[in-house]
């Protein structure tokens, strides 16, 4: 009977179906540590990776592993090139994580420009902030504007689907302009990189993270912003030169951010915590209940799937 590794404390109710079919070695606290993963590795088959660095040391420390079944989309973690040298299976999962990633993107667009949490801060800490109409807490609607989604795979669509609620207008910049049925459904306009960022008004990052995209928006790319316009991360910090971004900021080039994503998680540059135009999050892209949950299914899936077929339902 084939033994998978678990990194982390997953939800139960994911892990059920794997239990009753493979011996599952995982963790009783919050998570194992990286000891402990290459203590278990030698004896199991399968490794299910949440939150976990798998470098070359850890694939060989595996000289039984057959496949790697990632716990979420990004695979930044993960050396694949390695992994499939080695001949592993490597698997992700793109689907569980598409509602959740789109539903806080839109959220964190509303509040960047509405201003909820800046307000929000302000009410709680300062007595004398000052209420009424045309007051500096005034904000912007997003009725209207003109929105870039770079990326428009399944999350880059699902906030799409959102943003046509609003009543805005969708660019869109994606390797090629492959989606002709959902640009006549939408609207949707494909365009380049630079023209996306000259023209949006809210610029919404929805790629992953490799060598091609590491700091895509450099400090070059992130001049072409108008000024006045907003950027929106929940892809990777990498995807962003944070540095360039946070002079821009600075100077007042450009008009706020909402970040769920940073160069060098957990730390987050001082500079972006005392700005009033920036918000925050800590990478809860795919934090609900109702994700968390499929995200096992669907990693869990995978893994079943290989050692039925020898093959996952998601390479990547």
């Amino acid at each position: 009977m084939p033994k998978i590794l678990v990194s982390y404390r997953l939800p139960e109710a994911g892990l059920q179906a794997l239990r009753e079919k493979h011996t599952v070695i995982a963790p009783e606290n919050l998570r194992f540590s990286r000891e402990q993963i290459m203590e278990h590795l030698p004896d199991c088959d399968a490794l299910l990776s949440a939150s976990l660095k798998v470098d070359r040391e850890m694939i060989d420390r595996g000289s039984k592993l057959q496949v790697i079944a990632n716990y979420g989309a990004g695979v930044d973690k993960i050396d694949v090139a390695y992994a499939k040298e080695k001949g592993l299976s490597v698997s992700n999962t793109p689907t569980a994580v598409t509602e959740a990633t789109a539903e806080l993107a839109f959220g964190l667009m509303h509040s960047l420009l509405r201003r909820i949490t800046e307000c929000d801060r302000h009410l709680r800490s300062d007595p004398d902030f000052r209420w009424g109409m045309m007051r500096e807490h005034i904000g912007h609607s997003l009725y209207g504007k003109t929105l870039g989604i770079v990326g428009l795979g399944k999350i880059g669509r699902a906030l799409a689907r959102r943003a046509l609620a609003a009543r805005m207008k969708i660019l869109y910049h994606n390797r090629s302009p492959i989606f002709t049925k959902f640009e006549q459904e939408s609207g949707a306009t494909y365009t380049t990189l630079p023209e996306l960022l000259q023209e949006s008004d809210i610029v919404s990052l929805h790629t992953p993270l490799t060598d091609e995209t590491h700091h895509m928006l450099d400090a070059q790319h992130l001049s072409m912003m108008k000024p006045s316009a907003f950027l929106v991360n929940t892809a990777r910090g990498a995807v962003i030169d944070e540095q360039a971004l946070v002079q821009r900021l600075q100077t007042g080039k450009l008009a706020g951010a909402a970040l769920d994503v940073f160069e060098q998680e957990p730390k987050i540059p001082e500079a972006l915590l005392k700005m009033d135009n920036v918000v925050l999050v800590p990478h809860i892209g795919t934090e609900t209940i109702e994700s968390r949950t499929e995200m096992a299914h669907e990693a869990v899936d995978n893994l079943l799937y290989f050692f039925e077929k020898k093959k996952v339902l998601n390479p990547v």
